[in-house]
């Protein structure tokens, strides 16, 4: 799977879900390989997008179209700066990855300092913790090749997620989640409580 992650400051979001709803209509058919999206715009106006695509040749493919560059210049009119981009082929799931039934999503990008350390605690304590977390549905991290990730956590709902939150978990996986912590930096949180996904 390739992940393209596009992420700006917004100043038309109704502009920006009118062509969403567009290019689901008109130009979504002519995507090849195109699996999904999932976005959203935080209460401060951030926008971030996770586009999912079977591959890398796919995703080049469909910005490559004619149709989807005219769009996209209309697109790039509800932002107050230039969107950033990044694309990257490496993606790892947790749970059950991604879902359009999530009811809250939240999405994390930072950098991290020790990914071996970190791959190798998530297989720890993510079994221990799915099922004192039945909110969480599942997700994806998408690795860039700096050394930073992109990942989104999908929630049956954003009241049963701070619910969650505020659960006390047993030691073991409390310690696994504190030293896993410890394996990430500079870590910004963007959630959406009415996030877009198809």
């Amino acid at each position: 799977m390739f992940v393209q992650v596009i992420r700006g400051p917004v100043q038309d979001v109704e502009g920006l879900q009118r062509l969403r709803e567009r290019w689901t209509e008109e130009l979504k058919p002519g995507a090849e390989g195109y699996l999904g999206t999932t976005s959203g715009v935080t209460p401060g106006g951030e926008f971030v997008a996770l586009v999912r695509f079977r591959d890398e040749t796919a995703g080049v493919a469909n910005a490559q179209r004619p149709e989807q560059s005219a769009w996209w210049s209309e697109v790039e009119k509800c932002f107050s700066a230039p969107p950033v981009f990044a694309g990257t082929d490496d993606v790892t799931l947790y749970l059950d990855g991604g879902t359009d039934s999530a009811g809250f999503v939240q999405v994390m990008i930072g950098r991290c300092v020790d990914r071996a350390k970190a791959e190798a605690l998530e297989r720890e304590w993510v079994p221990k913790l799915a099922p004192l977390r039945p909110d969480l549905m599942g997700g994806f991290t998408a690795w860039h090749a700096d050394g930073t990730f992109t990942e989104v956590a999908y929630f049956t709902s954003e009241a049963e997620a701070r619910l969650g939150e505020a659960l006390e978990l047993p030691e073991a996986v409390t310690n696994a989640l504190a030293e896993s912590n410890d394996c990430y930096a500079d870590i910004s949180y963007f959630d959406f409580s009415d996030p877009w996904l198809a």
